[in-house]
């Protein structure tokens, strides 16, 4: 899932800043989301 963090953090030993999107897995994405730490993108579909 592809999100667009709020706040900077670490995750898997790679430093995710805020205002940049970031793919990340399903299920800690939806927490974040909760928590408000990051904003589910969007995604565009191309076949339109």
């Amino acid at each position: 899932m592809k999100v667009k963090m709020n706040v900077q953090t670490a995750y898997h030993g790679d430093l995710l800043r805020a205002g940049k999107e970031y793919e990340i897995d399903e299920e800690t994405a939806k927490r974040w989301i909760a928590s408000k730490l990051a904003e589910e993108v969007q995604e565009i579909s191309e076949d339109e």
